[in-house]
């Protein structure tokens, strides 16, 4: 444990961890792109499993963490953990909310006529609850799909990162690694179940307030971010040159998999699903993890690719109901929609770039300063 002027000294990275970590935000981006041309079939869709990248972040937040905190708490209380989170994961939910809350208005059409009916001062509140995470109930929706943050409909899984990190906080990292793999154990049967024997065969949802849609959340929160703690505290790691390469090329591959099996065999790609999170997801983190990087330009990408990574999320999806009522309304073919997304995406990570170095950065350096804590 390192102490210096009341601060504990921040760990080094994983740099191929923070690279990977920015090889699925993409994938997620490009995911949403093409969902505007899926009718809302869930067997039509272009990058069919992109939304599986969440499950991968809750993997890599849950290794990371425990890397970051689980020799430290002699010296740290609960509050000086919380403090921590917020001031690294916050900053951001607080642009995301804005950004939409911006854009909101652009986004009236068929696909959302609530829109247009929503006064300035409805959707202004919205964007004020947003800023703390607090989910909102179906009654308070101004968009019509139900989602707990309907101005930056990903937020979702920042509200399960935070009752996850609250769970770690409380008492699961006082659990031996045998008890650990007791809970690792029963939360993925928990998954499983839901997977291969549930009604849809995926682990698509998690974002609005209800019976159904919790329980896939916290399906989907559970075994990937107990299992990074896990991996991270047994030490198991695959040593493998070139592995940031490997890894991001098997993640894009696992992501864009096309549906397997048609609505008469729902469990088929639920069994597929289960062996990317279970089994394949740990894996990769094991490959990112044994490795380091090597050559000035893969420094530099990884670092990049981290950087942008959660700022890329969680800001990007504003755009997104823009780009989905454009294709919708105008019936825009899937060849000529490619096109504006490319446009889409680009946009995506210039304003994440932005909001990382002109606000999300120096804001932290100033909550950090403030409050006496490193990030």
């Amino acid at each position: 444990m390192n102490q210096a002027g009341g601060k504990l000294k921040e760990k080094s990275h994983y740099e191929i961890l923070d690279g990977l970590r920015g090889v699925a935000s993409l994938m997620v981006v490009c995911f949403h792109c093409f969902e505007a041309f899926a009718d809302e079939n869930r067997f039509k869709q272009i990058i069919n499993h992109g939304y599986l990248a969440v499950d991968f972040f809750f993997l890599l937040s849950g290794f990371v963490v425990a890397y970051a905190y689980d020799d430290r708490w002699g010296r740290m209380t609960q509050w000086e953990f919380y403090k921590r989170r917020l001031i690294r994961l916050q900053p951001m939910v607080i642009a995301g909310s804005v950004i939409g809350a911006a854009l909101f208005y652009f986004q009236a059409g068929p696909l959302w006529p609530m829109i247009a009916t929503v006064p300035v001062w409805k959707m202004l509140l919205v964007m004020l609850v947003g800023f703390t995470m607090i989910p909102l109930l179906p009654s308070m929706d101004i968009r019509g799909w139900h989602e707990m943050h309907p101005l930056n409909g990903p937020a979702w899984s920042l509200f399960f990162e935070y009752v996850a990190n609250i769970l770690y906080a409380v008492g699961i990292r006082k659990l031996s690694n045998k008890a650990l793999g007791v809970l690792v154990t029963l939360s993925g049967a928990f998954l499983v179940q839901y997977l291969v024997w549930g009604p849809k065969g995926d682990v698509i949802g998690g974002w609005a307030v209800d019976h159904t849609q919790l329980h896939i959340g916290f399906a989907r929160l559970l075994y990937p971010f107990f299992a990074g703690m896990l991996l991270m505290r047994l030490g198991k790691r695959i040593h493998l040159r070139g592995a940031f390469l490997w890894c991001s090329l098997l993640l894009v591959a696992l992501l864009a998999m096309p549906r397997i099996g048609g609505p008469e065999h729902l469990w088929m790609n639920g069994l597929y699903e289960a062996a990317c999170i279970v089994v394949l997801f740990p894996v990769i983190v094991a490959m990112g993890a044994g490795d380091q990087v090597r050559g000035r330009f893969a420094i530099k990408l990884c670092k990049f690719f981290g950087e942008i990574s959660y700022p890329l999320y969680i800001t990007h999806y504003p755009l997104i109901y823009i780009y989905t009522a454009w294709a919708i309304k105008n019936k825009v073919p899937a060849a000529q929609g490619a096109v504006v997304g490319v446009g889409l995406v680009v946009t995506a990570v210039a304003i994440a770039y932005a909001c990382l170095k002109l606000y999300d950065e120096p804001v932290r350096k100033w909550l950090q300063r403030t409050f006496s804590t490193a990030g």
